[in-house]
C-alpha cells in the first residue's frame, strides 16, 4: 500500500478544519504496520481513508496496484473496529459467517469456513454462544474472525483492544500476532499503546497533530514470534524508549 500527499479537511461549524496534511507512507505487503500518535491527530481518519471508508480531500492511495475502491469491492479489505459490533441475536458462528451469507455463499460452505476461523482465533466450542455470554476479549476475537472470513489481503484494526486491562490486552496481542503469522495478511493497526506498537509491528508511523502528519517512521527489527521474553530484551526497551521520545516531542508541540 502506498499513500501520497493525503490531506483531509472537514467543515466544522462553517469553518474549515484540516485534520490531515501531506501524508506519505508505504506499507510493505505482508508487513504489520502501526499508526500511533496523540488523540486528535487523525489516526483513525487516516485508517478510514486507506480503507476507502472516508475519501481524502487531496492525495492518492494505491493498494496492490489498485485504487482503494477497487480493492474494497474485490473483498481485499477486512476491518476491525474499536467496538466488536456483534449482532446480539446471532451466535458467534452466525456473526462470523454473516459476510459470506450476505455474499450468497451456501450455508454449509459458509458454516465450515466460520468454524475454521473460530478455531483459528481460539474459540472452538463457543460457536453457539451469544455475544452477551462472551468476555470482552472473546467478542474481539469473534470480530477478528468475521473480518477474516472473506480472506482479505489487508486487515485494518482501529484500536481493537481499547478498554481491555493490561493482562488481557497482552494476551490479545499474542493472539493477534499468531493469527497474522498464520494468515500472512498485511495489517495496519491504530493504537495509543507504545508497548503494543513495538510488540506487533514491523513498521511504526508516528503522527503529529495540528494538522495530522507523519513525523517519523520506525522499523522494528525483532525476531518472530515475539513473546513475553522478547519484551525483556534491551532491544525491545530501546524501541519503546525511541517511540516514547518521539511522542513526548509531539506532546510538547501541542501542549507548550
Amino acid at each position: 500500500m502506498r499513500a501520497e500527499g493525503i490531506g483531509k479537511r472537514f467543515d466544522v461549524g462553517g469553518s474549515p478544519f484540516t485534520a490531515l496534511e501531506g501524508i506519505d507512507l508505504t506499507v510493505r505487503e505482508g508487513a504489520f504496520a502501526t499508526l500511533i500518535g496523540p488523540s486528535g491527530c487523525g489516526k483513525s481518519t487516516l485508517l478510514r481513508i486507506l480503507a476507502d471508508v472516508v475519501q481524502p480531500t487531496t492525495g492518492t492511495v494505491e493498494v496492490f496496484g489498485r485504487t482503494p475502491t477497487q480493492a474494497r469491492k474485490a473483498a481485499e479489505f477486512g476491518f476491525v473496529f474499536q467496538d466488536p459490533v456483534l449482532l446480539p441475536w446471532r451466535s458467534a458462528l452466525a456473526n462470523v459467517e454473516l459476510p459470506l451469507q450476505v455474499a450468497g455463499v451456501p450455508k454449509d460452505e459458509r458454516r465450515e469456513q466460520a468454524r475454521d476461523l473460530l478455531r483459528l482465533v481460539g474459540l472452538e466450542g463457543f460457536e453457539k454462544a451469544l455475544p452477551a455470554k462472551l468476555s470482552g476479549g472473546m467478542a474481539r476475537r469473534v470480530a477478528i474472525a468475521r473480518a477474516l472470513i472473506l480472506r482479505p489481503r489487508l486487515l485494518f484494526l482501529d484500536e481493537p483492544f481499547n478498554g481491555l486491562d493490561e493482562i488481557r490486552r497482552r494476551q490479545m496481542n499474542d493472539e493477534l500476532q499468531r493469527i497474522w503469522l498464520e494468515t500472512g495478511t498485511t495489517a495496519i493497526l491504530v493504537t495509543h499503546n507504545v508497548s503494543e506498537a513495538v510488540f506487533l509491528s514491523d513498521q511504526v508511523f508516528v503522527l503529529g497533530r495540528g494538522p495530522g502528519r507523519i513525523i517519523a517512521e520506525l522499523e522494528i527489527d525483532l525476531p518472530r514470534p515475539r513473546t513475553a521474553e522478547t519484551m525483556l530484551l534491551p532491544e525491545f526497551t530501546a524501541y519503546e524508549q525511541r517511540l516514547t521520545d518521539l511522542l513526548t516531542e509531539v506532546y510538547r508541540e501541542i501542549e507548550p
